[in-house]
């Protein structure tokens, strides 16, 4: 491997007791420093809390599935490489896998296939930025700047956005034309520990309202379906 004054850090998120422990070993070995956790909310608070250069993530998570831990800090603008680890090969499974993380290997896996998917998807992301998260999106003569978390209406005016406002629009945003349920949104933007009403939700739309439609009472971006949740519209 080559050598780097700091060694490459590693978040290794398994549950499995004997198979963290042997691939913690094995990927010390090869002189990368790792982190690990066992559930999905330790998993996230550790991407929360330190850098890592790509994590390791196990699907079948305690808590929090592997999936869903990935999705929350790409919301929050944390782009780390991931390869996730799963005995759920199915279509939908690797197409979810792919659509949130970088890699996707099944179990049973041989120790050597992952070792050279890290090496890989590493030097990958050295070479070249990140797959870029929006920073700025624009539509309907309103911009969006999710790094300043700032927006700028159609009518000029512009307003601070809170984290989760932010967090929250970029999930309509991505998920822009598809009906997304209360429940992911809860669960998303909000968190595994926090259970705020779905009046919460209703409250956050009324003023993306009020920034982004020309005329509020008859929404044309930020829909509301009636009993599964909120659809965005450019």
């Amino acid at each position: 491997m080559e050598q780097h004054e700091e060694p490459e850090r590693i978040l290794l998120v398994e549950d499995e007791e004997s198979l963290r422990a042997t691939l913690k070993l094995n990927l010390e070995l090869e002189g990368y420093a790792v982190t690990t956790a066992v559930t999905g909310p330790d998993g996230l608070e550790r991407l929360r809390g330190a850098h890592f250069d790509l994590a390791v993530m196990d699907v079948m998570l305690p808590g929090l599935d592997g999936y869903s831990v990935v999705e929350t800090v790409r919301l929050e603008g944390n782009s780390v490489p991931v390869i996730f680890l799963t005995a759920r090969t199915a279509a939908p499974d690797r197409i979810r896998g792919l659509r949130v993380g970088d890699d996707h290997l099944g179990k049973p896996f041989e120790l050597e296939e992952l070792l050279l998917r890290i090496r890989n998807l590493l030097a990958r992301s050295g070479q070249a930025p990140a797959p870029a998260l929006i920073t700025v999106y624009e539509f309907a003569g309103n911009t969006i700047d999710f790094q300043a978390f700032v927006v700028r209406t159609w009518e000029g005016q512009e307003h601070t956005l809170s984290q989760r406002e932010a967090m929250l629009l970029r999930l309509l945003v991505d998920r822009a034309g598809e009906v997304v349920s209360r429940e992911e949104i809860l669960q998303k933007v909000w968190g595994y520990n926090v259970f705020p009403t779905t009046r919460t939700i209703d409250n956050f739309i009324v003023a993306f309202r009020k920034y982004f439609e020309r005329d509020a009472r008859e929404p044309v971006h930020f829909r509301s379906v009636r009993g599964v949740g909120y659809r965005f519209t450019p």
